[in-house]
């Protein structure tokens, strides 16, 4: 890739005007080939050269300020690199930008998230949402490019936007159940918080999601189904053997035989169904029973859910009794709670 030929590459290291100077080549590459005005001036590239380029076709403008050095369409992590660079001083992506390049999202966010420091003002421009903080330097990631806030602080920033505290939980869920963080890491995220929505609540889930619970399904059955109804404690995210791999069992009373799928559309997409099908085929082979719940079985109708849990547990050995969780309840004539 070529900047123009006679122009200063720059040979020093360090800083100048703001942003970091190395070689021009340097700075190209780590950006995906995007520069900011300040930095081709930093390499001796003049105004006019700039405008040269520009008329030329030999560079585009991205944003007000900030150049992609090449033409044709602009790749994806090229556009936030002219993000950050646009945001200027201590700008990092966040919340569903940093969730995409975390791969705790599959789909690009439509607009790309940016944090900045709170003492600073930013002219909005359109397809960006700025979003003002006072510990960004806090919430960084000290490595990855370009510069983005950690996986912990990207969770917790979602939990914050969210519509309700069922949406709020499924961050914590989806960032465990990806493994790409720890419910103690997030709990340390979340004591570092001085105002906090939903606090409790979010420390209550990650107790949960410690235990297993991968999804504000599974959350859900623990809760409304499982303890509510007094029935054993199983096993969650219990891993099985196979050939060329291995299945995760989402609940599973061992002693039992009983296993108990948690289906939901979002958790398990319409592909992965017939995986699904063959990892419940082979449960019923080894001699135990599949269960298979959904939304609506867990949100709307858990005690059902429940007596007929219950039932196979009872059938499998269990020689405890079901509780009601109180009037209206699905399961009849056991000890109220």
């Amino acid at each position: 890739m070529e900047f123009g030929r006679g122009y200063p590459q720059g040979t020093g290291g360090g800083w100048r005007c703001g942003v970091p100077v190395g070689t021009l080549t340097d700075v190209h590459e780590r950006q995906e080939g995007v520069l900011t005005r300040k930095q081709a001036y930093a390499h001796g590239i003049s105004p006019a050269q700039i405008l040269a380029h520009l008329r030329a076709g030999r560079w585009q403008r991205v944003l007000p300020r900030v150049y992609a050095t090449f033409t044709g369409p602009l790749p994806r992590r090229a556009y936030l690199w002219a993000v950050v660079l646009w945001a200027g001083r201590g700008a990092v992506l966040s919340h569903e930008t940093a969730a995409e390049l975390a791969g705790l999202v599959d789909r690009r966010s439509a607009v790309v998230h940016v944090t900045v420091p709170n003492t600073r003002r930013i002219r909005p421009v359109p397809g960006v949402v700025v979003h003002l903080s006072t510990r960004v330097s806090q919430a960084t990631h000290p490595a990855r490019l370009p510069p983005q806030t950690t996986i912990e602080e990207t969770v917790v920033d979602l939990t914050q936007c969210s519509r309700n505290l069922d949406e709020a939980v499924g961050w914590l869920a989806k960032a465990c159940g990806r493994r790409l963080t720890t419910p103690a890491r997030l709990v340390d995220a979340l004591g570092s918080r001085a105002r906090l929505r939903w606090r409790a609540e979010l420390t209550e889930a990650l107790g949960d999601v410690a235990a297993g619970c991968h999804s504000v399904l599974e959350l859900r059955y623990l809760r409304l189904v499982e303890q509510v109804h007094g029935l054993p404690v199983a096993q969650r995210q219990r891993v099985r053997r196979r050939s060329g791999g291995r299945w995760y069992d989402d609940v599973h009373y061992a002693r039992f035989r009983l296993r108990v799928e948690l289906d939901g559309r979002v958790a398990h997409p319409d592909e992965g169904r017939w995986r699904d099908a063959r990892r419940d085929n082979a449960a019923a082979v080894g001699g135990d029973t599949v269960l298979r719940y959904g939304w609506t079985d867990v949100a709307e109708r858990p005690c059902a859910s429940a007596a007929q849990v219950a039932a196979v547990l009872i059938r499998g050995g269990w020689t405890g009794l079901p509780r009601s969780c109180g009037p209206g309840c699905a399961i009849r004539g056991a000890q109220t709670a």
